[in-house]
């Protein structure tokens, strides 16, 4: 796991100047140095809307987001279980309008469900047939992981949580967490330490003949893990 931190996209990044790697969460207007701080090598992994009904207000919120010079490779949503037929509609409505605008644009999408709402949303997206939309997992809600491990694009979480069992999925992507600039870089060294990158799950599942699933060769990380080097090399 790679952790970085969660910024108010609000905010100046002049104060997360020792990070390269960062999430953003959307507060509008974009703080105007951001540009700047892309331009200079920060990668944006994701941006992280804000709580909202799936209608207009949500996508009109994803496309302002969505700036050209930020690049992220996920656009994370947070949600529960639609309520009713109605509410279903409106939820796929929205989701296919923003399916159709982020394709060819490198996004993904990445539902952070809320308590209790996994099943559900999971039920909703077979039925629609949503095999290329994601999910978010987040720490204090601590969704059952077996259900999404094979479409886990992100995480989210707090410093003093235990990741043990997203570590043992083979989780190897971002891990983005809230705090303050001046203690999180302590706080991420520790939890670099305490849950090392593993490649691919620990206990390797088998099939039906008992030969292990081996990892395929031909897996092509995100835009931005590779671009630079690890934080814990440099």
């Amino acid at each position: 796991m790679r952790f970085v931190p969660l910024i108010p996209s609000s905010s100046d990044p002049e104060a997360w100047v020792d990070f390269r790697d960062v999430e953003l969460k959307w507060e509008s207007p974009l703080h105007r140095h951001w540009e700047n701080s892309v331009r200079e090598g920060v990668a944006v992994h994701a941006l992280h809307l804000p709580s909202m009904a799936w209608g207009k207000e949500l996508l009109l919120a994803a496309l302002e987001s969505l700036h050209p010079l930020l690049g992220p490779d996920f656009l994370v949503i947070p949600t529960d279980a639609p309520a009713g037929r109605q509410a279903a509609a409106a939820f796929l409505q929205a989701l296919e309008a923003l399916l159709e605008h982020t394709s060819g644009r490198g996004v993904k999408l990445a539902l952070r469900p809320a308590k209790g709402a996994l099943p559900a949303l999971l039920s909703l997206l077979k039925e629609a047939r949503g095999e290329a939309v994601g999910f978010c997992w987040d720490a204090s809600v601590g969704a059952d992981l077996d259900l999404i491990s094979d479409r886990l694009y992100t995480a989210v979480g707090e410093v003093e949580a235990d990741y043990t069992a997203l570590q043992r999925t083979g989780y190897r992507w971002n891990l983005a967490l809230e705090g303050n600039p001046a203690e999180l870089p302590a706080s991420i060294a520790a939890l670099e330490t305490n849950y090392p990158t593993v490649f691919f799950p620990a206990v390797m599942p088998t099939t039906a003949l008992g030969r292990p699933i081996v990892p395929d060769e031909s897996l092509i990380f995100g835009a931005h893990w590779n671009a630079r080097p690890d934080r814990s090399s440099e």
